[in-house]
């Protein structure tokens, strides 16, 4: 039988299936499922720069109003140490989520630009979290700030969490970077032991009886795998093995777990997937990448990991140019349905 044991950010896994952000790992209860139902490691989900700022707008203003006018209104400011904010809210939930679990808990931070925020990242090691996930999540629509501005920006935030803590620490891309190979390098340089392939950027549709922008949440396919295993496969000999690397979106299934690793993933995050068919669907995901291995005759997640990276392809063009004109020769029309025809 083979060894799914993997090593992900310095942690030893039980299988390469983790259990990424979603409501499921927010509350205990369901947190406990996901673990009883074979994940090897659990991240929570994000706690926002921008839920951690208003807040602390939020509390400033409400502690100001009034002390313009009158000179006594200081003696009924709130006791700041009792105010549960969501930072606070967070990092309860974290505690009771680690106190339970037997797998590692992965903290998340979400974030578009450097700031005092940080100092969160130290907060989440003291509730005990195993590793941070820091999500780097911002739509670049500034035309005065340049692709090297934006990039510099990432570069900061990730040294500015990095000084704040000890355990290891995984950045979150966009797949939108204009060099990506050169950008992920500049991350592990500036501390990030380990990289996620990629963010899901979730866009906004109209409504054409109100008017109005609405959000539009749709789970992930499996096609959507197809992009980080590209990158994962050109960036794992280009990083090494000491840097861990994990493909999210898109994974649904046993094969989808076995493409990831075999491109040079450590570990493939699932969310959708649990979301559309339940938690005991891990179950099914680790039976189905376990008899792939058996059957194909490998003994372990290891000996697996890499063997179809660009490294190791025949064709290492087929990873940088996706193949490019080959995939267009591929196609093959369906065949024509008269009844489809204008008149037909």
């Amino acid at each position: 039988m083979a060894d799914l044991t993997t090593t992900y950010l310095g942690l030893r896994l039980r299988s390469p299936i983790v259990a990424s952000a979603s409501p499921l790992n927010a509350k205990p209860d369901t947190a406990r499922r996901v673990e009883d139902a074979g994940a090897s490691a659990l991240v929570l989900p994000s706690l926002f720069e921008e839920e951690i700022l208003h807040e602390e707008v939020e509390l400033t203003r409400a502690l100001e109003t009034g002390s313009e006018v009158f000179a006594e209104a200081q003696d009924y400011f709130p006791h700041v140490a009792t105010y549960a904010d969501v930072g606070n809210r967070y990092l309860d939930r974290l505690e009771m989520i680690k106190t339970q679990s037997s797998i590692p808990v992965i903290a998340s931070l979400n974030a578009g630009a450097p700031g005092a925020w940080a100092r969160y990242a130290r907060w989440l090691v003291d509730a005990g979290a195993d590793a941070l996930e820091l999500n780097l999540y911002h739509v670049a629509a500034d035309p005065t700030r340049s692709a090297a501005d934006v990039e510099a920006a990432d570069i900061e935030t990730v040294a500015a969490v990095r000084a704040e803590v000890d355990i290891p620490l995984a950045v979150k891309l966009s797949p939108f970077y204009s060099a990506t190979a050169n950008v992920a390098a500049r991350i592990v340089a500036a501390g990030a032991d380990g990289l996620v392939l990629f963010n899901r950027f979730y866009t906004p549709d109209l409504d054409l009886e109100t008017l109005e922008v609405v959000p539009r949440l749709e789970l992930s396919q499996r096609w959507e795998l197809r992009l980080p295993m590209r990158w994962i496969a050109i960036l794992r000999p280009q990083l090494g093995n000491r840097v861990s690397l994990a493909a999210t979106s898109g994974v649904a299934t046993g094969a989808d777990v076995v493409k990831a690793v075999m491109v040079g993933a450590d570990v493939a995050m699932m969310t959708s997937a649990l979301l559309r068919y339940g938690t005991a669907h891990l179950a099914n995901v680790e039976v189905e990448l376990r008899t792939w291995l058996d059957d194909h005759g490998y003994t372990s997640i290891d000996q697996l990991r890499g063997s179809a990276s660009r490294a190791s392809s025949a064709d290492p063009s087929a990873f940088e140019r996706a193949n490019y004109i080959n995939t267009l020769h591929s196609w093959t029309s369906a065949p024509e349905h008269h009844s489809l025809r204008p008149g037909g």
